[in-house]
């Protein structure tokens, strides 16, 4: 048990000094970057699909979209109008890590970028450990799971910053409350900024697209 928990110390530190290299890398080319987590299904890939049509003709983004298996969601986001769109397939990994991301932004021209949005593989417990060099954690669930899902994954909700609900369309087709979702939310993070939206209908997606916006000038004024 001791040799494990050294060596699992050992991965998580040297993820964090590339994290951190890559952070400032980020920073200096003053480039918003965003790593997207959520259990499988929640919308992940559909809310970037609205997101670089709703900002694709104001801000230069690139997006990397990490599966365990398959480049579905890689190749989905290129339809939708991405213009820069890395896949990476973990092979049966469950989470990305600070080395993968820095492979695909060695690949970039940091210089002729405004927004890097990261899709992680859709896990609720692994990603919650490793750092990618982001600003932000945003952390997705939907009206389709429990609103118990704050309590049950609390380290995922206390490293996100931003919380979007999805699927607000299907409200009242399950046992799902929004006020109890938010407060158990709050109760593990208190400083999260919430969003509720409709990938599929728009609704809620215009403050959230706004927001993000307002975030990426704010690090290119820096």
């Amino acid at each position: 048990m001791m040799d494990k928990i050294a060596i699992e110390k050992k991965v998580l530190s040297e993820n964090d000094k590339l994290a951190g290299s890559l952070r400032e890398r980020l920073t200096a080319h003053r480039i918003l970057c965003l790593n997207l987590v959520s259990s499988p299904g929640s919308g992940k890939t559909s809310l970037l699909e609205k997101t670089i049509a709703a900002l694709n003709s104001e801000f230069r983004i690139a997006l990397i979209a990490g599966d365990v298996q398959t480049e579905n969601d890689a190749r989905r986001l290129k339809r939708a109008g991405g213009k820069v769109v890395f896949p990476i397939v973990t092979g049966g990994r469950c989470h990305l890590d600070a080395r993968m991301v820095t492979s695909i932004t060695d690949q970039l021209s940091l210089d002729d970028l405004d927004i890097l949005l990261v899709e992680n593989v859709g896990n609720l417990v692994c990603p919650s450990s490793y750092d990618l060099g982001e600003d932000m954690k945003v952390v997705l669930i939907s009206t389709t799971e429990g609103d118990d899902k704050p309590l049950k994954y609390p380290g995922m909700f206390l490293r996100s910053s931003v919380m979007v609900i999805n699927k607000i369309d299907l409200l009242g087709s399950s046992d799902f409350d929004m006020a109890t979702v938010k407060q158990n939310a709050r109760s593990i993070n208190g400083q999260l900024i919430m969003f509720e939206l409709s990938c599929r209908t728009g609704a809620g997606l215009a403050p959230w697209n706004q927001w993000l916006g307002e975030q990426a000038k704010r690090k290119r004024s820096r």
